[in-house]
């Protein structure tokens, strides 16, 4: 990078706004452009970004309640009106941030030697090591201490591309910082600029399967969703399913590491179960309940549950009309549809925290406000989920609704650049309490952000509160 300059957004650029934003992922889902009419988008940016960060918060989780909406209008006849906020939108986006339990912090989600490197070629690298298994391999590819001067040191003697390679060899998690231009160059991102934001794909016959009206009048009530994943996208939008009234059955293993802070904000709305799939009588118990499931969603690496018997296809086979919400960290083709990957890798890996460091002054890559890419995607996944569902009530059929990181990131950067984003002042945790709603939870007294996207006859809210990993049986 050369001269770093505050002011390196050009203030001419054209940048898109929440309801220019919304029309297209409305139209990207394949959802009738009336539907538009009854939304209100209002209220103002609250993270400091030269990305449309706070567009995109807003504009994803109205895309998600206005499918949710959608759903209900099937069911119902009736056609409630959406409304988002853009600060408590953008805020929703640092959910993670901003809960509390017992009024005490939870504790740090990243481990000491994780984040951002200098190479011996004078170029960065992002470690993530927050899952030990992905620690102790990057420190056994090093050859060092647990230590981040050790690290620093051992990170010295490499060039950063050559180690991100070596990395992912192993099955490690790193990534090299680029620029936009070397991004747009590499094999991975010409691959990326090609796709589309998500794809929702009908992959087997099924009859349709309308949802009758519920007693509690829910647009999700009674519908049964599998949610297979970890970290913040994929539990996000098991959370945002759970905030319209589905019954979410958290499926992790034992064995499996886990970030407990991350557990405790998304697990809201969902009971929580353990199955080992190493075993097979667990294997078939999961089995049995995609049986009686209408949405599974996964997040492992791609082929990581298909190698266990529970691919698109496999499902649709077991479980006719199923909706199968996959996602990945660098989209599903290219020589990295495979490389397993975290928000933060992907915003290094392809351009956004050089961006993000040009236009805020610095010196080394800078990373979004935000888990933006995380939050966004799991948006996105409870929008695909539920527009597919309205599709099954209507005209049958099993659905595969495929998100990745890398292609909300690619969307984010379509949407524009900010001039003087870094004006908005960082918000702090006694910034949001307007945004707040207290619950008892399994680990106390929880102090949480409350959902942004608003229907008028049927505010999202959790029934269930977060509870401990494996609290409840694995059935429905």
């Amino acid at each position: 990078m050369s001269s770093l300059v505050a002011d390196a957004v050009d203030p001419s650029m054209q940048t898109l706004t929440s309801t220019e934003a919304l029309a297209q992922l409305w139209d990207t889902l394949g959802q009738p452009a009336d539907a538009l009419s009854r939304v209100t988008l209002t209220g103002a940016a609250a993270l400091p970004s030269s990305f449309s960060v706070n567009t995109l918060a807003q504009s994803v989780i109205a895309a998600s309640a206005l499918a949710a909406a959608q759903v209900d209008t099937l069911r119902t006849g009736r056609k409630q009106t959406v409304s988002v906020d853009m600060r408590h939108a953008a805020l929703e986006f640092r959910s993670e941030r901003y809960f509390r339990v017992d009024g005490q912090l939870p504790p740090e989600p990243w481990d000491k030697i994780a984040g951002i490197y200098r190479c011996g070629d004078g170029r960065w690298v992002r470690l993530h090591t927050n899952f030990p298994h992905h620690r102790d391999g990057v420190l056994k590819l090093l050859g060092c201490a647990y230590d981040r001067d050790a690290v620093a040191a051992a990170l010295r003697q490499w060039k950063a591309e050559a180690f991100e390679d070596a990395a992912a060899r192993a099955g490690m998690v790193v990534a090299a910082a680029r620029t936009f231009d070397e991004w747009d160059r590499h094999p991975q991102g010409m691959a990326l600029a090609g796709q589309p934001l998500m794809t929702i794909e009908r992959i087997g016959d099924a009859p349709p399967e309308p949802l009758a009206a519920h007693a509690d009048g829910r647009p999700l009530s009674g519908v049964r969703v599998l949610d297979v994943t970890r970290v913040i996208a994929g539990p996000v939008s098991g959370r945002t399913l759970a905030a319209h009234g589905a019954d979410v059955l958290l499926i992790t293993a034992p064995h499996l590491p886990a970030i407990p802070s991350l557990v405790v904000d998304t697990g809201r709305g969902k009971r929580s179960a353990q199955l080992d799939l190493r075993d097979a009588a667990d294997v078939a118990q999961l089995r049995t309940l995609l049986r009686d499931a209408d949405i599974f969603v996964q997040g492992y690496r791609p082929g990581g549950v298909a190698a266990l018997g529970f691919s698109p296809e496999q499902a649709a086979a077991a479980r006719p009309g199923i909706v199968y919400v996959s996602l990945c960290a660098y989209g599903y083709e290219g020589l990295w549809a495979n490389r397993r990957g975290f928000d933060s890798l992907v915003q290094t890996a392809s351009g956004f925290n050089w961006a993000e460091a040009e236009a805020a002054g610095q010196d080394k890559p800078y990373p979004l406000p935000a888990q933006a890419l995380d939050h966004g995607a799991g948006y996105l996944m409870a929008a695909g989920a539920m527009t597919a569902l309205a599709r099954r009530m209507t005209e049958g059929g099993s659905w595969h609704v495929r998100v990745s990181l890398a292609q909300t990131g690619h969307w984010l950067r379509s949407l524009g650049r900010v001039a003087n984003g870094f004006d908005v002042a960082d918000p702090h945790y006694e910034d949001v309490g307007a945004y707040l709603e207290t619950t008892p939870s399994g680990f106390g007294t929880l102090t949480a952000m409350r959902h942004a996207g608003q229907l008028s006859d049927t505010p999202p809210h959790w029934a269930l509160p977060a509870v401990p990993l494996g609290t409840h049986p694995a059935r429905w």
